[in-house]
């Protein structure tokens, strides 16, 4: 029996374009996304389940279920498209990655304002949470910039797709 993924033409090639597009991301920014996606959805879960209790054993007086659902929807895709992204490549990582500094900055700002404003005690965790996965990010972000201006990051790197074997001259000639 025969194991078409190992006997299709080409399929060496994308195995070794596979392995060489997987450690183009670096195995510690692998790990801080799936350390990002339980946390996300650890928070997610009961914000978007019970927001009035969540937020209300927290020290929240003035709760709108709405809006924090809507944060705990925000931290399950967030968080889910972490544990998804590792079969799109350095590219998916590159585009999670802006996302996440972008996400973690306005909350940063979104939760400063509240406390400005009176928000509880516990405005202060998420603030110390989010100025932590901030400096997380930006940190990769440089270092994946950094490699890129030093040509030891290939910027056109696309995701591979394994279920498609990639074709080459001698396929095409072998139809002719």
């Amino acid at each position: 029996m025969t194991n078409p993924a190992v006997d299709e033409p080409g399929a060496a090639r994308s195995r070794e374009t596979f392995g060489a597009e997987s450690i183009l991301v670096p195995a510690s920014l692998r790990t801080w996304f799936r350390v990002h996606f339980v946390v996300d959805l650890v928070a997610a879960i009961p914000l978007l389940l019970f927001p009035g209790r969540t937020l209300g054993l927290l020290g929240w007086t003035t709760i709108d279920p709405v809006a924090t659902r809507l944060c705990g929807a925000a931290l399950l895709g967030i968080g889910g498209a972490s544990a998804l992204v590792e079969r799109h490549g350095l590219a998916g990582y590159r585009a999670l990655l802006g996302l996440k500094v972008i996400w973690s900055a306005a909350a940063i700002f979104a939760l400063l304002a509240g406390i400005a404003e009176g928000a509880p005690p516990a405005a202060w965790a998420f603030l110390s949470i989010f100025i932590a996965f901030s400096g997380v990010w930006m940190s990769y972000a440089i270092r994946l910039r950094q490699l890129e201006r030093f040509g030891l990051l290939d910027a056109t790197a696309e995701p591979f797709d394994i279920g498609a074997p990639e074709s080459n001259e001698n396929d095409e000639n072998a139809a002719s």
